[in-house]
Parts: C-alpha cells; structure tokens; sequence
C-alpha cells in the first residue's frame, strides 16, 4: 500500500503529534508515523494508575501555551492537573541566588507545570477529530529523497510519500542517521531522578532549585494542591546511592534541603520513582533534503533549565511558518522553505545550548574563585532588572 500527503510526521511523542495537528490546521494532507503497534497505543489502566501523578513533567513556556491553544488542545487539557508557576527561585552552594516572578516579567504567570500524560491524552483526543491527519503504525526501514518528493518505506512493504518528511523522533532519531547528519555527543555523567511528593508548607506557586557541586542541580516544581515535582540531576555515584533508597529517605534528604521553603516532604502515593541519563546532543544541521528536524531530534539540552520539550515546541510553530508562508510556487519540502527554518531556529537553538551546557559546567566545578564568581553573578542579576526581565523574555519564548 502506498500513502500519499503533503507531509509526513516520524515519531509518537508530544512534538510530533503538535506538528502534525498545526499542519492539518493548515490545510496540509499529514501522514503520523508511529512506531507502536496499534494495539500497544493505549492499554487499560487500573483507577489507581489513572489518579497517580506522572512523574514527567514539562515547564511550558508562553510559545508553547500558545501554539497548544492555537490547535485546541492546551483548553482540553484536564485543568486540574496543570500548576501555574508564579515565580522561580535559583539557589548557588553558597550565598548566591537569584528570583524571577510573574510580576516582574510583566505575565500572569511565567510558566505551567504539565504532565507528559495530561498532554498526550489531549493530543490523542484532538488527533481523532483532526480530519487532515492519517496516522500509521510500523517500523520505518529506509528513506529516499528526490527533486520531487520523499519516500518512507515500512517494514511491511507498505510506503509513505511526502513533499517533506518531519523527524520528531527523538534524540537516538533513525531519521537523523538515515539523512547522515552528524552530531556531537557529550554525557553528563549525571542522571535525572524524578519522582512526586506532598509538602508540609504550600508552596505558593514557586519553582524552586538548588545548585550544588557535590549533588547536582535539584528542582521542585510545583504542581496542584500541596505537591511538588522532584527532577534532580544527579552525579552518576550519587544516583546509583539514591536508587539504592527508599522514597522515604530520599523524602528526607530534600525535607533537609528545602525546610524553610516547604517543610517537610513526603512521597506522593503510590511511590514512583524513574531516572534516565543526561547528554548533550548537538546536530550539524537540523534540515536534509526534504527532511527536517524538530524536538530531541533537533537538539538534546540539559534539563536544568526546563526548557527541552519547549525549544521543540518552538521548531514546530518555525517549521509550520516557514511551511505555510512558502508561496504558491514552492512545495512543503522546497529547499528554500528548509533553509529558512534552519535561519529561524538558528539563533534560539544554540542560545538554550550555550546557556544550559555552560551552567551546568559552571555549577559542576568546584574551582574555588569560580564559585565566588558565580554566586556574585547570581546576586548581581538579582540586582539588575532590566536584565533580568531580559532573561525572563527569553525563558518565556519572547523575541524582545
């Protein structure tokens, strides 16, 4: 069998599924490859599944939200699950620290705290009534590109034809390896450690993170009611000691740090705990031949800032301009309609490198003069509005 659209989408996470509803809104043809089988899409769920609290959580900037409400899906989101940060609060091993807050940046609220199954939930709803959208389950095994179109091959003999074939199929992408673009690969030798807990103190809407030489950057997030978000990145050693915990001492370890903020912690029921490694990946190019590449395909950052699935979020709304305001006389995959993503996403993407692998370098060293100069940094931003508010446009997706 063979499949014919405007557009074909390689990948089931977030990202993929916003691309391929923004591009159905658009009036394109899109085709959604997913890799899992139809059967493994959504299994059942016990009810007390279904009341856990995802333990991957996203912070979605002002861009996102927006690109969210644009398809329809941020208003499907179930609300009650979803906490606005008001404000966010930056602490160095030492005296240094360093305070956003909605009001400063002139917003209602800098961010929001989403699940990753909140979101995809909605996604998967409004991908069923999206008309323009045909999704497809297999495993790709090669891919062409000519003056005229792409080709997807499937594994069962099926094909996928495409003016532009989209890789938002993560930062391991099959895409990436099969257009032979080149990358740059560097561990962090840190570890993410996720999980949930209940606080004793309300938090108040506040995003609070710890920098530390010795234990890695810790961030709790808030989430709805009394309950907050753990991501911590971790040094290798020391997340292979914090696996080898219960919940309840590692409840204790952040009770330790974050006492005057939030009191004491406690694991949110049923206990659930997930780590995986962190990288960074760096591309030499985000666009082939008729290909081009978003989220973790496009780029892999440090977490510390909170602003992966956010970039992603971005190159959609880029790759959906750059696409849309192509003219009459060029298709989807047009050279110069890549090229001009490419310049789009240019100056964002190595912005959010620089700042994120250069922090986390910054605050992994234990160079006594750098630590000084670090926390006088975090102070004086502090001090500076105007550039802060400049920091705070950024984090939240302005240009200005």
């Amino acid at each position: 069998m063979h499949i014919q659209s405007d557009v074909c989408i390689i990948g089931n996470g977030a990202i993929g599924k916003v691309a391929a509803l923004g591009f159905a809104q658009a009036g394109l043809k899109v085709t959604l490859l997913s890799p899992l089988a139809a059967s493994a899409i959504r299994t059942p769920q016990s009810p007390v599944a279904i009341e856990a609290w995802d333990v991957r959580v996203y912070a979605v900037n002002h861009v996102a939200h927006d690109l969210l409400s644009s398809v329809k899906v941020w208003e499907a989101l179930d609300a009650t699950r979803v906490a606005p940060v008001d404000s966010m609060v930056a602490n160095g091993d030492a005296a240094g620290a360093l305070a956003f807050d909605a009001y400063g940046a002139r917003v209602g609220t800098l961010a929001w705290i989403v699940e990753d199954r909140n979101l995809n939930q909605a996604l998967d709803a409004a991908l069923k009534f999206a008309s323009n959208v045909r999704t497809v389950h297999g495993r790709a095994v090669d891919l062409k590109a000519d003056d005229t179109a792409a080709r997807v091959q499937l594994e069962n003999g099926d094909t996928l034809g495409a003016e532009l074939i989209v890789g938002a199929d993560g930062g391991q992408s099959w895409v990436r390896t099969q257009c032979n673009i080149d990358f740059d690969y560097r561990p962090y030798g840190q570890r993410a450690i996720v999980s949930n807990f209940t606080c004793e103190k309300a938090h108040h809407g506040i995003a609070h993170q710890w920098f530390s030489v010795s234990e890695g950057i810790i961030a709790l997030l808030p989430l709805p009611g009394n309950q907050v978000s753990l991501v911590w990145s971790a040094p290798d050693a020391l997340a292979d000691t914090l696996a080898q915990e219960s919940l309840t001492q590692l409840a204790a370890r952040l009770s330790a740090l974050a006492a005057t903020e939030l009191g004491s912690l406690t694991p949110l029921q049923p206990e659930i705990v997930k780590s995986f490694p962190l990288s960074l990946i760096r591309p030499h190019a985000i666009t082939a031949p008729r290909v081009a590449l978003i989220g973790d395909a496009a780029h892999v950052v440090h977490p510390l800032a909170g602003h992966g699935m956010n970039l992603g979020f971005a190159d959609v709304a880029g790759l959906i301009k750059a696409v849309v305001e192509r003219g009459a006389h060029r298709d989807c995959g047009d050279a110069r309609v890549l090229a001009r993503y490419a310049r789009s996403r240019k100056e964002d993407i190595l912005l959010m490198q620089l700042a994120t692998d250069g922090l986390a370098r910054l605050f992994g060293t234990a160079f006594e003069p750098l630590r000084i100069v670090r926390n006088l940094g975090l102070n004086l931003v502090n001090k500076l509005p105007v550039l802060k508010r400049r920091l705070i446009g950024h984090a939240l997706g302005s240009k200005n």
